[in-house]
């Protein structure tokens, strides 16, 4: 017959706290949480102290007070008696369509090169070469001036598109080049618009869903459908049916010549050109360097095994090469389109009025509210920057290889 005894369990010591492994993280987080709360109160209530100090307030009132300046490039409507709300908003949707334009301008140039500079012809590879140095070791901002100063000073000026002039426009008389922007029809909505834009997203889901049965029906049989005829059909031929059923709901207004300058039309301004070409070239150099690198990270025999089934190159790019190379490009190519959103700020260089022009810039200076002008400045590029990485990461996962 046994007889267990039980043995007494050790108290507990403050010591171990520090010299105890199952105490010991526990007692640095909270040590490290504490600072970090009084830290912040510290700096909060110094905030606090100073303000009132200067005779301030901390406040966001100053959002509905008129912002009375102008902004040249905006895509809502805007006076300079609307509040400086408006003003930032005009502000951040101009930094989110330059920063739209140029992350879809710099993956294409980047794959572009990227996929060249692998290219067994050596003029195209040193070419390409030649532009990937050439502009990620030169700085953006200095990129930025000489695309303005070449739109500026290198493109012919309004008059001389007149009867017998130097200049002619281009694209049937509908755009033209100037030294002042280029000039692009303005579309015109009338009534059915909004029917003809519910079909186009319809042909759009369409598109999508069948894509989405063509990939599964591929890998279960082996069949490839003509994905681009099908979906270009399904593009065009219902937009272009109801666009004519419904009696031309959308109509172009043209940029024509008036006086000293171009009337009607959009004017694309030569400070959203230039920032928008010099954050894709720039950008697009560091892109190019990171597909190069996913391609070089997939085996040759990957390449190799393709072209035994009969694949030719390009097509053994699109299905093998690249869909195994994504998993190596997509994580950086996050960071460059977080580096091109916030590079974007740049724009006040050549007068180009994004949210750091707007909010943080003529509005602090007349309102004298620096210090809510940058926190709400820092929460939109904060803002958009956790947005893109979110969007990306679902894409990544998307991408990655998954077992079978």
């Amino acid at each position: 017959m046994t007889i267990s005894v039980d043995t007494p369990k050790d108290s507990f010591r403050l010591s171990q706290l520090l010299y105890d492994t199952r105490y010991r993280s526990l007692t640095i987080q909270v040590i490290a949480f504490i600072l970090l709360m009084l830290s912040l109160s510290w700096l909060v209530s110094n905030t606090v102290q100073n303000l009132q100090d200067l005779g301030k307030d901390f406040n966001f009132r100053f959002l509905s007070q008129p912002a009375g300046y102008d902004i040249n490039q905006r895509i809502i409507d805007y006076t300079s008696q609307s509040s400086h709300g408006r003003a930032a908003m005009v502000g951040i949707l101009n930094t989110l369509l330059v920063a739209f334009l140029g992350c879809t301008v710099a993956t294409v140039i980047g794959v572009l090169v990227g996929v060249l500079r692998l290219s067994k012809n050596w003029v195209v590879s040193r070419l390409m070469a030649v532009y990937v140095e050439g502009f990620r070791n030169v700085p953006l901002l200095l990129w930025i001036i000489v695309i303005f100063a070449i739109m500026s000073e290198g493109m012919p000026q309004p008059r001389d598109f007149r009867e017998g002039g130097t200049a002619s426009m281009l694209l049937g008389d509908s755009m033209a080049i100037t030294n002042r922007g280029i000039f692009i029809p303005k579309p015109i909505w009338h009534d059915g618009s909004q029917v003809l834009v519910a079909v186009l997203l319809v042909s759009l889901a369409a598109i999508w869903a069948f894509r989405r049965y063509a990939h599964k029906r591929q890998e279960q049989t082996g069949d490839i459908l003509p994905v681009l005829w099908i979906s270009l059909g399904l593009f065009f031929v219902p937009t272009i049916l109801f666009y004519f059923l419904l009696g031309r709901p959308v109509t172009l207004e043209y940029p024509e010549l008036g006086g000293f300058n171009f009337v009607g039309g959009i004017q694309v301004r030569n400070s959203l050109i230039a920032l928008w070409f010099a954050l894709s070239l720039y950008t697009g150099a560091f892109i190019a360097e990171i597909v190069r690198a996913g391609i070089l990270a997939v085996s040759k025999g990957q390449t190799e095994a393709a072209f035994a089934l009969g694949l030719r190159p390009n097509r053994t790019m699109n299905l093998v090469i690249l869909p195994q190379a994504m998993r190596v490009i997509i994580p950086p190519l996050i960071s460059q389109y977080l580096n091109l959103t916030k590079n974007s700020s740049l724009a006040i260089a050549v007068g180009y009025m994004d949210v750091r022009a707007t909010l943080g810039g003529i509005t602090i200076n007349q309102t004298g509210r620096e210090l809510e002008g940058m926190l709400l400045l820092g929460l939109f590029y904060l803002t958009a920057s956790l947005v893109i990485s979110s969007v990306m990461n679902v894409y990544n996962n998307r991408m990655k290889l998954k077992e079978r």
